[in-house]
């Protein structure tokens, strides 16, 4: 039986993706029974966006996979306006207009409007064959692309280009990496573990050109050939270019809200404006555990901050305090990372980082400030709790295999 909601207040989300399909689902959880309305510029219904440069990409078969269908919405009252971008806030008369003329009344109003893609602004930057990864669309226009024998150029040694080559390669092409700094994944982990990435690439066919930013890309209406910074040339029959994200923050600034690297926020995710929230990739946040204001583009950001900003709007009035928590995975190995330290006076390994099986833990003095784990899933489980208790084990505990982090946590 459909439930019927009482019209007390309207919240509206802006940003239809993972964040805000996530925000809809805990307002009803948390039991909210006013008017929801989601807006995404996207026609898709909410979904989460990791398997764009995984599975969609490595398997041809495999499915793109909603997180709700349609009649979730309908039974639990959330009107949909997607494929219809938010395009004025008006914060004195409280509403949002949509596309040219549409308007939407709100109490509160929670921003999940992520991020778009960071674009090369460079000669034949246009040309057909060369791609951007932030939509199901374009992880399926770029799926078509990888027939064996295709020769790839990945511009960005992040996480998003080292995903795609993984796949392109997993598919049999031909991939060539251009990362412009000296190692790989250079803005979000140490050393030690960008030359572990970079020998496991190497190791599965991927050519890895670091120290090399592109400088232009030729082609007769479509891409033929890269022309890197050093003037070197590479044939290419695609570009994937993944050099990072902008937070869109267009909506927040025009509205007057306090915007820098991202819409700044509270640690109950309350903007400038305390009836306007925000959540996800396109927030500046507190975080305790980095001992700053931080962006985050991550799954868990993604998911729990939305939920706590729905949650708080509802009334919980609960900081949003987490761990930060990352994954990817590449070829056949696990990365897993707790934490965003931007600074460490000493690490200590645990099993073996160069055989892809150990942890590294980033320390400042005796506390524990980031850990990175190599196919060790279950242990970075247990090592994010240790974070979150504020924990100091020894540098000789966390290096001794024979002692469990179980222990550690009593």
């Amino acid at each position: 039986m459909r439930r019927i909601f009482s019209t007390m207040e309207s919240f509206v989300v802006i940003g239809a993706g993972q964040a805000g399909g996530r925000a809809v689902e805990a307002l009803r959880a948390s039991g909210f029974e006013g008017r929801i309305d989601l807006i995404g510029a996207e026609t898709h219904l909410p979904y989460e966006r990791p398997p764009l440069s995984k599975e969609l990409l490595a398997d041809d078969a495999a499915p793109f996979e909603l997180m709700h269908d349609q009649a979730w919405y309908e039974e639990r009252n959330i009107t949909l306006h997607l494929g219809a971008p938010a395009t004025v806030i008006d914060r004195d008369a409280k509403r949002v207009v949509i596309g040219d003329s549409q308007t939407v009344a709100y109490d509160k109003l929670l921003l999940t409007m992520g991020g778009g893609v960071r674009r090369l602004d460079i000669s034949g930057g246009d040309l057909a064959g060369v791609h951007y990864l932030r939509t199901v669309e374009e992880s399926l226009a770029i799926g078509k692309m990888l027939v064996a024998g295709t020769r790839i150029v990945v511009v960005g040694g992040g996480f998003i280009g080292l995903e795609i080559a993984a796949s392109a390669r997993i598919r049999d092409c031909a991939v060539v990496v251009l990362e412009a700094a000296d190692r790989l994944m250079g803005r979000a982990l140490p050393e030690e573990i960008g030359n572990v990435f970079s020998e496991l690439h190497r190791q599965n066919g991927v050519d890895i050109r670091l120290n090399l930013g592109i400088e232009r890309i030729e082609g007769a209406g479509k891409v033929e050939t890269v022309v890197a910074a050093s003037g070197e040339t590479i044939e290419a029959d695609g570009v994937v270019v993944g050099v990072g994200i902008v937070p869109d923050t267009a909506l927040a600034s025009e509205a007057g809200l306090d915007v820098d690297n991202g819409i700044v926020v509270d640690e109950y995710c309350r903007t400038s404006d305390p009836a306007i929230y925000a959540a996800g990739d396109v927030t500046l946040h507190p975080n305790p555990f980095a001992g700053r204001h931080i962006r985050l583009e991550s799954w868990q950001n993604a998911q729990n901050q939305a939920i706590a900003a729905a949650q708080n709007m509802n009334g919980a009035n609960t900081p949003f305090t987490e761990v930060p928590w990352f994954w990817s995975d590449q070829f056949d190995v696990n990365l897993q990372m707790c934490g965003a330290p931007d600074e460490w006076d000493n690490v200590v390994t645990r099993g073996d980082i160069s055989a892809r099986d150990g942890l590294l833990f980033q320390r400042v003095g005796e506390t524990i400030v980031g850990a990175i784990g190599l196919n060790r899933p279950r242990d970075m489980r247990f090592i994010k709790r240790l974070m979150t208790a504020g924990k100091t084990p020894t540098a000789a505990e966390l290096a001794d295999e024979d002692v469990g982090f179980r222990e550690l946590l009593k």
